[in-house]
């Protein structure tokens, strides 16, 4: 199993296999086309009120954390989780994202799920 991530404005690599950008909302000021993004599964991306806690600067990175994974329980977002896992024990998965610290993100999370 093979999944990283890189920030959705970098530009496309050949090895990065199937990319999933795993943000709720698409990134301002990027073409769809530009992005290359293969899969967007909104509903593996944490919710709009944690989103909204963790960047006000509420609580830490861990109980983001905590509460990303918690959610990520939930029937839809598992089910979700299970179609990435599969398609990163197929090949290549690059999971895409705006944030401008990937490792203090949702997406470092769910690498930590998926690996």
């Amino acid at each position: 199993m093979s999944v990283r991530v890189r920030r959705v404005y970098e530009p496309p690599e050949p090895d990065d296999g199937v990319r999933v950008l795993v943000d709720r909302l698409w990134p301002r000021g990027l073409a769809k086309d530009a992005a290359r993004v293969d899969e967007w599964p909104k509903g593996l991306t944490p919710s709009t009120e944690l989103r909204r806690w963790y960047h006000a600067g509420e609580g830490s990175y861990e109980e983001f954390a905590r509460r990303y994974e918690a959610e990520l329980a939930a029937p839809e977002a598992a089910e979700l989780l299970d179609h990435v896992r599969e398609l990163a024990d197929r090949g290549q998965v690059t999971l895409l994202t705006a944030a401008k610290e990937p490792e203090r993100s949702h997406a470092a999370v769910l690498v930590g799920l998926l690996g």
